[in-house]
């Protein structure tokens, strides 16, 4: 039984353990449809006020598909913000998870340590970030794409309409 010194709030699996029980890094842990859902209603939550603002404008105001077009784009930047911020948790942890050795400090940001993982740790950590962790990658990646092609496809229907 090796002694690690890695604080057990800095050890990978701890952290891994962690996103799982939040409930907003939860979203994609389980289903493609599990992370949309709250992505959509992220989106139909600012609707009113993107469209709102957008009727700001004179052109937008006497163009109501335009308008709805625009809004609707405008709105996709909270999802993007949310899908952003899951990505960066959760490369966070897999990059971790597949490192042979933990960082970690002590007492504050001026003690910085490295501790070499055992290779039962490794060998853990390993199987953790590729049948656990890559998987909501992939779904985090998928909800970028779709998020992206629908930004694409907003943008290009707001110059011809």
């Amino acid at each position: 039984m090796t002694v690690c010194p890695v604080p057990a709030e800095q050890q990978p699996l701890t952290q891994y353990k962690e996103l799982c029980e939040s409930w907003f890094f939860r979203w994609p842990s389980n289903t493609f449809a599990s992370l949309m859902r709250p992505l959509t209603v992220g989106w139909l939550l600012l609707l009113p006020i993107t469209l709102l603002v957008a009727s700001g404008s004179i052109p937008l105001r006497h163009d109501i598909p335009r308008l709805v077009a625009a809004a609707s784009v405008a709105a996709l930047v909270l999802p993007l913000l949310l899908l952003v911020r899951q990505w960066l948790g959760w490369t966070y942890v897999h990059r971790r998870l597949m490192q042979h050795r933990i960082c970690y400090e002590e007492s504050g940001w001026y003690d910085g340590q490295e501790w070499e993982k055992p290779l039962d740790w490794r060998e853990k950590d390993l199987l953790v970030a590729q049948h656990q962790v890559r998987p909501v990658l992939s779904r985090l990646l998928r909800a970028l794409g779709v998020l992206a092609a629908l930004l694409l496809w907003g943008a290009s229907l707001c110059q011809a309409l």
